[in-house]
């Protein structure tokens, strides 16, 4: 019996060590997102910085809910990480608006054509 009180006490400090280091997780997360306008769905996704670029944006959901309602998701999804990696910005919305991110506009491929969705 005493070998289970034992595993007992370490299973709670195991436990009590993940509560710490997700809240640890979690300040930093607020800590980095300091600049990030979050006013709604769409304006979380492109910068609110005027001009000065975000180190830190969420390429993966920002592309998924610019390219939720594209006919080839995964196509759209690459090319708007690989913008987003670049750029850290993805205009809002699922079409247009990038004049909210001249740098992910400016992206061409190699036969001149917008590289970014």
């Amino acid at each position: 019996m005493a070998g289970g009180k034992k595993g007992l006490h370490l299973y709670f400090i195991i436990i009590i060590i993940l509560l710490f280091l997700q809240a640890i997780a979690e300040a930093n997360l607020e800590h980095d997102t300091d600049d990030i306008e979050i006013a709604g769905n769409a304006s979380s996704l492109y910068k609110a910085t005027h001009g000065r670029p975000i180190h830190k944006i969420n390429c993966n959901y920002a592309c998924a809910m610019r390219c939720r309602k594209a006919s080839r998701k995964n196509v759209c999804t690459r090319a708007c990480g690989t913008c987003c990696f670049r750029c850290h910005c993805v205009p809002p919305g699922t079409y247009g608006n990038k004049n909210a991110c001249p740098c992910y506009a400016g992206l061409r491929t190699h036969g001149r054509k917008p590289k970014c969705p």
